[in-house]
């Protein structure tokens, strides 16, 4: 049954960019309108967005905790929840919905630290609830199209992987971002890292999910450029995984020319392919006879299980909204199917809180590594 659900947000206000984000990602399939909200501390900034979205004054709430316990006893409750505030303040939010009964959508990193984030997975496995975390690349039709021929075996055994993340947003003293850097800079709000817990997790989550390789150890060195800087805003870091294969790591705030440049390179026995996330309607697949084909999204050569996601016919660009999009697409898809008794774990096409724990364990086995002396340091389950 198509139904159209309901969905709130916690943070999000009128000075952010990443809850717009997610509402124009969510609008673009019309499977979802927003009813509920906190979207500021500041009375006056959570009242002023509840205002411009057409939201109640009574489903206008002051806090997330308030918010989770008046929504769970309305009988047209919120389907899911959409959290976007910054990183210490993940945990207690999503424990708060989870407790409530009420499916979760998160931003990354989950938590400031893999033992949060396995408490939140162990409690969404105990209640039965649909738990996404927006690592949003892999939402890319054409990264989706990677993890199939890396699975199918198209390049072989994955020798050695390259990826890189440079932004140049943050390369100036005394700048700090605004209100997205600001937070993303102070330890207090970031946890014990800045560039590598924000673009670095991208960067862990893209290859493992694209090539399906776990990292069985790393050597990173994280360094903090900017003069004045309390958490990093460059790093390093070398992987080893489980295969035997080796991988380099670099994510960097301080890149001036540099705007979202995650880039990946993945090197088997039998080919190459890479991806880069800027022109991100095509990837590059080099066979070991020398012959390179160039794969663009909107044709038949991408396969049906991943054409689904397509809305434009090629050469009509499909971007960063639309890879969130999808992510939202299968969770919607996923919501609905519980509601009418069908769900089947295989349905689940997005990131879950394994990959967010995943996500804190390469952070943490990094930090150690650095405060060591930059010597490798094994990723413990």
């Amino acid at each position: 049954m198509t139904r159209v659900l309901n969905y709130g947000m916690v943070g999000g206000g009128p000075d952010g960019f990443i809850g717009n984000a997610h509402r124009q990602a969510i609008n673009i399939d019309g499977k979802a309108k927003i009813v509920a909200g906190c979207f500021s501390r500041t009375e006056e900034k959570n009242e002023a967005m509840a205002n411009q979205l057409g939201i109640s004054s009574n489903r206008c709430y002051k806090d997330a905790f308030e918010m989770a316990e008046a929504e769970s006893k309305r009988e047209d409750k919120i389907d899911y929840v959409v959290i976007v505030t910054p990183n210490h303040s993940h945990y207690e939010i999503c424990k708060a919905f989870l407790e409530a009964g009420i499916n979760i959508s998160c931003d990354k990193p989950l938590t400031v630290t893999s033992q949060q984030s396995k408490q939140l997975d162990a409690l969404a496995k105990e209640k039965n609830i649909l738990f996404m975390v927006t690592y949003t690349y892999g939402g890319h039709i054409t990264a989706k199209h990677i993890k199939n021929i890396i699975k199918q075996g198209e390049i072989g055994e994955i020798r050695t992987v390259m990826a890189e993340y440079p932004q140049g947003w943050l390369a100036n003293e005394n700048d700090d971002g605004g209100k997205q850097g600001s937070w993303r800079c102070d330890p207090s709000q970031s946890g014990r890292t800045n560039c590598l817990g924000d673009i670095g997790t991208h960067i862990e989550n893209t290859v493992a999910n694209m090539t399906g390789l776990k990292i069985k150890r790393v050597l990173a060195k994280m360094d903090t450029v900017v003069p004045g800087r309390k958490l990093d805003d460059n790093n390093t870091v070398l992987v080893e995984y489980e295969n035997g294969g080796s991988g380099v790591y670099w994510c960097s705030q301080i890149a001036i020319g540099h705007d979202n440049g995650l880039r990946v390179r993945i090197y088997g026995s039998k080919g190459t392919v890479q991806w880069f996330q800027e022109t991100c309607e095509k990837l590059t697949l080099i066979k070991e006879d020398g012959t390179i084909t160039e794969v663009h999204r909107g044709h038949g050569v991408i396969g049906e299980s991943v054409a689904k996601y397509q809305r434009l016919p090629s050469g009509h660009t499909e971007g960063w909204l639309e890879a969130m999009a999808n992510l939202y697409l299968s969770f919607m898809e996923c919501i609905n199917a519980k509601k009418d008794n069908t769900f089947t774990e295989d349905m689940i096409d997005y990131p879950t809180p394994e990959q967010g724990i995943e996500g804190l364990l390469f952070v943490e086995a990094c930090l150690e590594s650095n405060e060591k002396g930059n010597v490798w340091v094994e990723i413990n389950n």
